[in-house]
């Protein structure tokens, strides 16, 4: 079940949202403050913030840079152009203006859920038992964290990308000049052996095909 911080310090307003988002499905948290809010944050992780802006203790605007990774929905009174742009830019999501319409309010909030969900989605790279967190940059095999060189990411993480194609060696090479320029053609296939001696070593199994004079691709599993 996704959950959902409502940080008001009206009671009326909080409670009608989250009497009508908890008919929606979505388990509920609640903060009367800013300083109350970073509290919840600091034991709980919520799926979304709905954040007011003239709260108790520390505001609105000072609570929202300290959210990281949590799509946040201002509701305020505030209607001035410029302050809704500014906050946008500062991190927050959406904005809507009260008074509100609470099925609006249920759509953009599921609109926001759906986005970070296909962010996430994004966020990881997998084939069979591997999985790559590109954020994170944790590289697992079997959930069994492997360490891997800043050149050895690169290449898996390309291959990741086209888990069902051939990937050149200058395709590869290409993709990962940015990050490792020192990587050669000669160097790549030391690369690629290490690579692929980490992975069975997790598992034992053989992920990676060498394809002669051509390139590299995931074994059909």
């Amino acid at each position: 079940m996704q959950s959902i911080l409502i940080v008001e310090d009206d009671i009326y307003i909080s409670d009608m949202v989250a009497n009508r988002l908890q008919r929606e499905g979505f388990h509920v948290l609640k903060a009367f403050s800013g300083t109350e809010a970073l509290l919840v944050l600091a034991s709980q992780q919520p799926d979304l913030i709905l954040l007011d802006l003239m709260l108790p203790g520390l505001s609105g605007e000072e609570v929202l840079p300290k959210i990281q990774q949590t799509p946040v929905i201002i509701m305020s009174a505030k209607a001035e152009v410029n302050e809704k742009v500014q906050l946008l830019l500062n991190g927050a999501a959406d904005y809507v203006t009260k008074p509100f319409n609470l099925e609006e309010l249920v759509a953009r909030i599921r609109v926001q859920l759906r986005k970070a969900q296909q962010t996430e989605q994004q966020q990881l790279l997998t084939y069979s038992d591997i999985t790559m967190d590109t954020i994170s940059h944790v590289v697992t095999v079997h959930e069994q964290p492997i360490k891997l060189t800043r050149t050895e990411y690169a290449i898996l993480k390309c291959l990741l990308q086209h888990p069902k194609q051939v990937v050149t060696k200058s395709q590869i090479l290409h993709v990962i000049s940015s990050d490792t320029p020192d990587c050669t053609e000669s160097t790549l296939k030391v690369h690629m052996s290490n690579i692929r001696i980490k992975l069975r070593e997790a598992t034992g199994k053989d992920y990676i095909q060498a394809i002669w004079g051509i390139g590299f691709k995931f074994e059909n599993n």
